[in-house]
């Protein structure tokens, strides 16, 4: 039975690769994955903003788009975070209990990290990535799952990738959806600690489970021109390393070119 790939909003619109890197991952392990083009968003802006009546529609949609599947993966820690933790309430809140019915009963959801390690039962998952690398663990993936040492115990499996530590990794880095929006000055000032402690570490590329986070970290680097790239974690996972071709031997063009003639290949 395959898993079910719920891709999330911000990747689908704006970071197909990320979904792409998902599947070739779990494909070269073994795992069938489909991707239900019925799914939508899960609901967790609403729900963060307090319009948990508003989401009940988005819940009944993603409840049908999943159902029957194994399990779901998720490319993210904070939408992995509302659906197993936010579903429930927002099901209670309707009244309907054939929704929460439905809730319970739905397959399992992970986050990546989780999945590959807990479900999957690996570390080593055959990546290449030969670079200097930092992870932010990002406030869903760390506080609301708990996801603990599970990405990095996964990058420092990667061959070539050296992981460094990132200064006051557990502090938020102020994007918080709606909130970089209402209290933008905050969020700002939170990036830009996040961002110098980026520069400090000396990586070449942040690293971190949720690409809502990522974008913003990202626009302070790039404002501070530090030359530092990020990336989702599945893109480092599913990188491998390329394969170089040996251009033909001698005696190898001088075979194919007596087979040519001998068949009339040659002209």
């Amino acid at each position: 039975m395959p898993v079910g790939l719920l891709v999330t909003c911000m990747n689908d619109a704006l970071f197909p690769d990320t979904g792409r890197a998902v599947v070739t991952l779990l494909r070269r392990l073994g795992v069938e994955v489909d991707f239900p083009v019925a799914q939508t968003c899960c609901g967790q802006p609403m729900v963060n903003t307090g319009y948990l009546d508003e989401a009940v529609p988005l819940l009944r949609r993603h409840l049908e788009a999943f159902a029957g599947y194994e399990a779901v993966v998720v490319p993210s820690g904070s939408c992995a975070g509302s659906v197993r933790h936010q579903h429930r309430m927002v099901a209670e809140r309707s009244g309907d209990p054939g929704l929460v019915r439905a809730v319970e009963q739905a397959p399992p959801v992970y986050e990546l990290s989780e999945y590959l390690v807990d479900v999957l039962g690996v570390v080593d998952v055959g990546a290449y990535f030969p670079h200097r690398v930092t992870y932010h663990p990002t406030c869903h993936s760390l506080r609301m799952l708990g996801v603990g040492d599970r990405p990095t115990r996964l990058l420092e499996a990667v061959r070539g990738l050296r992981l460094v530590e990132l200064p006051a990794a557990a502090e938020c880095c102020g994007f918080g959806g709606t909130f970089a929006v209402k209290n933008s000055e905050t969020s700002i000032a939170m990036g830009a600690d996040k961002a110098r402690h980026v520069r400090e570490s000396g990586a070449e590329v942040l690293v971190a489970g949720d690409n809502s986070c990522l974008t913003h970290i990202v626009g302070l680097l790039s404002r501070q021109r530090s030359g530092v790239r990020v990336m989702h974690l599945a893109e480092v996972l599913a990188s491998t390393e390329p394969v170089i071709e040996e251009p033909p031997r001698e005696a190898d063009r001088g075979s194919a070119g007596s087979t040519a003639l001998a068949t009339g290949g040659a002209r």
